[in-house]
Parts: C-alpha cells; sequence; structure tokens
C-alpha cells in the first residue's frame, strides 16, 4: 500500500504550447520548478491533471497541473481530493494574481476567489475557501485595462529575466509552508513587488 499522501499541490493554467509562456500559466510554471527542485517527475495522467508523486520536507505530496484549461479546473482538483482522500486543508493552490504588482507574492490560508476565475471553479467544485493559497503578481503597471489580454499575453523581455528568480522564490514558499506552516510562511515570504510599495 502506499504511502498516504500529505498534500496536493496544484498549479493552474492553461494547457498547449500557445499558452505555455504567459501570466496565466505562472501556477504550472512554478510545479514545475517545484518538481525540478524535489526531483519529481509530472507526467501521468490523472483526474483530468498531470500529476507527479514525491516528497517535499519528508511530506508525501502530489503535484498536478489540471488540464482543463484555467476557468474549469474545479473538477478536476476535486477528483484529486477525493480519490487521494485529501480535505480542503490539504490543498494547496498556485496561481497568477491580476489585482498584484508584477513579481509581488502573498500567501493567504483561505479566502474567496477574488475575482479570478479559475479559484473560482475550485471553490465551486469542492465546496470550501478554507485551503491555502499562494498568488503570484502579474500586474506590469501597463495601462492596459484588458485583464484578459494582460493574463494571456507572453512574457516581457524584461520579465522573462526576472522570472527564474520569481519561480524559485514561489517554490521556496510551497516548500516552506509544507516544512512549517502557513502562518509562520506568510510571514518570511509575503513581499511587495520590488519598487514602488503598491498595496493590494
Amino acid at each position: 500500500m502506499p504511502d498516504p499522501i500529505d498534500w496536493l499541490i496544484a498549479g493552474l493554467g492553461n494547457p498547449g504550447p500557445e499558452y505555455e509562456h504567459t501570466a496565466h500559466n505562472l501556477g504550472f510554471l512554478v510545479v514545475d520548478r517545484l518538481a525540478e527542485r524535489n526531483r519529481i517527475k509530472v507526467s501521468r495522467k490523472d483526474s483530468m491533471a498531470l500529476v507527479g508523486q514525491g516528497s517535499i520536507a519528508d511530506r508525501r505530496v502530489l503535484l498536478a497541473k489540471p488540464q482543463t484549461y484555467m476557468n474549469v479546473s474545479g473538477p478536476s482538483v476535486n477528483g484529486l481530493l477525493v480519490k487521494y482522500e485529501l480535505q480542503p486543508g490539504q490543498l494547496l493552490l498556485v496561481y497568477d494574481e491580476l489585482d498584484l504588482p508584477w513579481q509581488s507574492l502573498r500567501i493567504r490560508p483561505r479566502g474567496s476567489a477574488g475575482g479570478h476565475h479559475g479559484v473560482d471553479s475550485v471553490i465551486r467544485s469542492i465546496g470550501s475557501t478554507d485551503f491555502p493559497r499562494v498568488r503570484l503578481g502579474i500586474h506590469g503597471g501597463s495601462r492596459e485595462r484588458d485583464g484578459a489580454k494582460i493574463v494571456l499575453s507572453g512574457f516581457k523581455r524584461g520579465q522573462k529575466e526576472e522570472l527564474d528568480e520569481m519561480l524559485d522564490y514561489a517554490a521556496q514558499a510551497v516548500e516552506s509552508i509544507i516544512a512549517e506552516g502557513v502562518e509562520m510562511s506568510m510571514a518570511k515570504f509575503n513581499r511587495r513587488a520590488q519598487g514602488p510599495e503598491e498595496e493590494e
């Protein structure tokens, strides 16, 4: 009998090469970085997601990238929770956040979807808002008002250079949540973007 899973770490994004390097796929990119750092292969299909099992900080984790498109991520995440007999509090959701400036990171222990359709789908499917999440700021300070255009456009050259550091920082935040808990990780990792201070 395999060891039970302690955490489901699900990154939100859109499948397909046309979305691969867009801001809306930061959740996928963080899962990829976690997989790389912790030698976990995320390639098996399970509950409409690509998944991989392994260990982070001596806890058994399931990394997942739902393949159902962002706005209907919920059924895939819920399917994994049910299959592995996990409670909502054992789900850690990682996703992009249009309301936060580029490169900022916020860990929250629970909360509403805040207008994020992927998170809304997860909340409706699992019937709970009581799960921790890591939100990654993607607003680059442009005057662009069309949210869809911002989240689905490719990274600008300057952002690509900063992306690597951002993915490492987000992966470390997730590892800290698994090792030390949400509260301590919030104190350590919640940060504003570099430059002018902006609040949510």
